[in-house]
């Protein structure tokens, strides 16, 4: 499947959010605002 998607130029969509924003990232999508998976920028780690 990974073979295909490369071949074919198959990506998923996401919203790359920080650590700071996972509470909010969670509300949006209890609400179901999420056009996108989100994933978390893991540099914000030392951040938070």
């Amino acid at each position: 499947m990974l073979d295909f998607c490369a071949a074919h130029d198959v990506a998923a969509d996401v919203e790359v959010i920080g650590i700071a924003d996972i509470n909010t990232a969670y509300e949006r999508m209890l609400k179901g605002d999420v056009r996108y998976r989100f994933v978390i920028d893991t540099a914000s780690l030392a951040e938070g």
